[in-house]
């Protein structure tokens, strides 16, 4: 579906930030920290990326990875989709800290306290990606 369409459905204003930040994500196919969004987004300032990031994530158009790094890393939810479609496994090279998604593969099972509500899953697998570690 088209970034117009799925802020509509959500409910969402189709702002000029909303629909650059959607369109660039939709576009990756693996998720980008918010450095890697302001440089390709030149005309989306700080503050409003920030905003914007805040808003489609609680729209549930948008999820974010935290890596080893510290650096969160934001994906499209393209559930059904090719691309990053939310809840899955990422991979994270500590060496040039690519991000991969991990399609396709079980989320491993883990037990929530009793009478907690899960809003998402979020795993992450860490080492050098194939590139990196030839190189070593």
């Amino acid at each position: 579906m088209a970034s117009p369409e799925l802020l509509r459905a959500a409910g969402l204003r189709r702002t000029p930030a909303r629909l650059a930040v959607l369109d660039h994500l939709q576009a990756r196919d693996q998720p980008a920290s918010h450095a890697e969004l302001q440089a390709a987004l030149a005309g989306v300032d700080d503050i409003t990326l920030y905003r914007t990031l805040a808003t489609l994530q609680g729209a549930g158009l948008v999820h974010r990875v935290l890596g080893v790094d510290g650096t969160w890393r934001y994906g499209a939810n393209r559930r059904g989709q090719p691309g990053c479609p939310g809840n899955h496994a990422h991979f994270l090279c500590t060496a040039c800290g690519a991000m991969t998604c991990l399609h396709d593969q079980p989320m491993p099972h883990v037990q929530v306290p009793p009478g907690a509500v899960v809003e998402g899953r979020n795993f992450l697998v860490f080492g050098r990606c194939a590139r990196c570690a030839d190189g070593a």
